[in-house]
């Protein structure tokens, strides 16, 4: 974010210490000294007040920012523009304290001077005593495509981290953090009075860690069971399996609680969360790095550590009867066996893959892997490679880490720095490879970052093996995002309803559903 910078002058009133001496005269005299005056109060500089930032939709008319200038002293602030920025493309008013659009602000055309639709313009705002106070302004053109929107849904949640549909319901059911799972019906925006699930006396929220993931049974329409991943009470990651009540689809069964997976959490970052069947019918268990900055213990690359791991588990089987916290079997096929490392794994080097996803269409897993300092990506892995090595914590994306690239690290399919622009963040969301009929997404697979709020597409055609796409290859959509109300921001997670229609999930309580743009 830009800075405002402040320059500061006092003007100290110099008053004397010595007593005023008073000569007699006719008249009289008060016989003593006369009060000191107080000293002049120190001039204070302006400040402006309004946001260093804005977006705007291409083409926009009318009257595009407004900005507030505020001086503690209450004189009379003037304003002017800066020159050495993009103040060309722009009417800027300094007395009605507007800017307006000198010419259509055209995305697939950006006048800016980087051309990467972000202009930028400086304003001086100065009081009377000469003080001054300066606004790096950054106006963002977001690309606006027809036929797609974006419409809240459901609101008053509590920190929600995750959304799926309801098998067998047009409901859907939505995580929160604190160990709240709710059932929302996105056609009214009704939230039910009974939660779906409760285990928020069970659960610490502390860091990252919370409710975080949920997956429901392949066969949930016979067997009525679904699984979670929370950190428990003393922070460490449990993977539970819970059955409905009797005849209910909304309600499950507390008392039918089985924590079939568990592990410590050496710290309360870097939980991941997510959970989901693969197409064989597996559980899929994306794990974090246990935390700490690059993963200092070396969990990420250790065979015998289930932290920094995408984990592979039959949930229909038990290889450990005598394991209460072991409640699953290990499938063939995975990375290790025996006493090469823990069987449980199928693949390592990730740092912490919070937000994960099958495509309906090729089953691989697309996993949002959040970055340490530098990079931001998504991996691809298809579950006929068991042992893909995605390189955290020698790598960082495709950059040097803790050591220099080496044959057998996967590079990821989608890359992108920290920082504020455009195709920017500091902390990937990932998403869904969108296979429904809205044209702009179609075939795209969507993610965001949660810092920065950009949402981007990229064709999965292009995301195959041997390739990575970086930012400048994304495409931008928040144009199309701007609900009638609330606002597409904090972006926790996406989510789909059982006709695949895709949502977005902002940590500050709502829930959105891209759709078609009504006429």
């Amino acid at each position: 974010m830009p800075k405002v910078t402040r320059r500061f002058r006092t003007r100290l009133g110099l008053i004397s210490a010595a007593p005023l001496l008073l000569a007699a005269c006719s008249g009289g005299s008060d016989g003593g000294n006369a009060p000191t005056p107080p000293p002049t109060p120190a001039n204070r500089a302006p400040a402006f007040t309004s946001s260093p930032t804005a977006s705007v939709d291409e083409n926009a008319t009318g009257t595009l920012y407004t900005f507030a200038v505020s001086d503690p002293d209450g004189d009379t602030v003037s304003v002017s523009v800066v020159p050495g920025g993009d103040e060309a493309a722009f009417n800027i008013d300094t007395t009605a304290r507007t800017i307006s659009a000198a010419m259509p602000l055209d995305f697939e055309a950006p006048a800016d001077a980087n051309a990467d639709n972000v202009y930028n313009i400086t304003l001086e705002a100065t009081d009377p005593g000469g003080l001054t106070a300066r606004l790096e302004l950054a106006i963002t053109v977001d690309d606006v495509v027809e036929g797609m929107t974006v419409a809240r849904v459901g609101t008053g949640f509590t920190q929600p981290l995750y959304l799926a549909g309801l098998p067998g319901t047009s409901q859907v059911v939505v995580l929160e953090k604190a160990g709240h799972i709710r059932v929302l019906d996105p056609a009214t925006g009704v939230i039910d009075a009974v939660d779906f699930l409760d285990v928020s006396g069970e659960t610490s929220a502390a860091g990252e860690g919370g409710l975080l993931g949920l997956a429901f049974s392949p066969d949930f329409a016979s067997d009525r069971t679904f699984y979670i991943n929370m950190t428990n009470n003393s922070g460490d990651t449990e993977i539970r399996r819970y059955q409905m009540f009797s005849g209910s689809l909304t309600q499950a069964d507390p008392a039918t609680a089985d924590v079939i997976l568990t592990f410590d959490q050496p710290q309360a970052n870097h939980n991941a969360g997510w959970i989901g069947f693969a197409p064989d019918g597996l559980l899929v268990v994306p794990t974090g790095d246990g935390g700490g900055a690059g993963d200092p213990n070396g969990y990420a690359q250790s065979p015998n550590s289930l932290l920094g791991k995408i984990l592979r588990i039959d949930v229909t089987g038990d290889d450990f009867p005598a394991d209460d916290a072991r409640d699953y079997a290990i499938p063939s096929g995975n990375a290790f066996t025996g006493a090469s490392g823990r069987p449980e794994i199928f693949a390592l080097g990730v740092r912490n893959p919070f937000r994960c996803s099958f495509d309906e269409v090729s089953g691989d897993l697309f996993i949002g892997d959040v970055g340490q300092g530098a990079v931001e990506e998504v991996d691809r892995l298809s579950m006929s490679d068991a042992g893909t090595n995605f390189g955290w914590n020698i790598q960082e994306g495709t950059q040097d880490y803790s050591g220099a690239d080496r044959a057998g690290l996967v590079d990821p399919v989608i890359e992108y720095t920290h920082g504020s622009g455009m195709t920017q963040g500091q902390s990937i969301t990932g998403g869904y490879v969108y296979r429904g009929n809205l044209e702009l997404i179609k075939d795209h697979y969507v993610f965001a970052d949660f810092v920065s709020n950009n949402v981007w597409a990229v064709p999965v055609d292009d995301l195959g093996p041997d390739r990575t796409v970086f930012g400048s290859e994304f495409l931008r959509i928040n144009g199309s995002l701007r609900p009638e109300t609330g606002t597409v921001e904090s972006i926790s997670s996406f989510g789909e309803d059982n006709d695949s229609n895709l949502y977005i999930v902002s940590i500050l309580g709502d829930v959105f559903r891209i759709q078609a743009d009504q006429p």
